[in-house]
């Protein structure tokens, strides 16, 4: 057996070169996420008028979708699934119907925001919305349910859900 002890120069060239293939490659990474992962869906509630009220908390599908870059909404169920880890901003605005108005977003089981109306028989006619930037990861759900008893107006472009996606890489390179 060979008791050699290995030459400490070329061992630390050899560490050196492996330094610099890593960076170029997270460089190549960085640049392949920006240029082709882009996530973003714009949708609206159009049902016809008026949308509720039903006896249990719904998820809200919302059926008329402008842009859904990336495929992540699902409008059969109300469910954007993040196809990738980032941050994400989410919008969502209702018009009030008759009866009182209670939205929440959930990102997975938990309720993020939320936004409501009481109706009182003076106020005849209001609208809402709130928006939330999260940090999520890949797979993750966020929806929009309206609580039980309540409705709102799904017609006329009034009740929409939006959101887009941003790799944290982009928050970290500009700060």
């Amino acid at each position: 057996m060979s008791t050699s002890k290995p030459n400490m120069s070329d061992l630390g060239q050899s560490l050196y070169a492996m330094a610099e293939q890593l960076i170029a490659l997270e460089n190549r990474l960085k640049e392949l996420e920006k240029g082709k992962t882009k996530v973003a869906f714009g949708t609206m509630l159009e049902k016809g008028g008026v949308h509720g009220s039903f006896k249990t908390d719904v998820t809200l599908a919302y059926n008329k979708v402008f842009t859904n870059i990336g495929g992540a909404y699902d409008s059969s169920t109300g469910v954007f699934t993040a196809p990738f880890a980032g941050v994400y901003y989410f919008t969502f605005f209702y018009q009030a119907a008759k009866k009182d108005t209670k939205l929440e977003l959930f990102k997975n089981s938990q309720v993020v925001v939320r936004t409501s109306e009481e109706k009182a028989s003076y106020d005849t006619n209001d609208s809402g919305g709130n928006a939330v930037v999260l940090q999520l990861k890949e797979r993750d759900e966020v929806y929009l349910r309206m609580a039980a008893n309540c409705e709102i107006w799904a017609g006329d472009h009034h009740t929409s859900f939006s959101g887009c996606w941003k790799h944290l890489s982009e928050f970290i390179d500009s700060h």
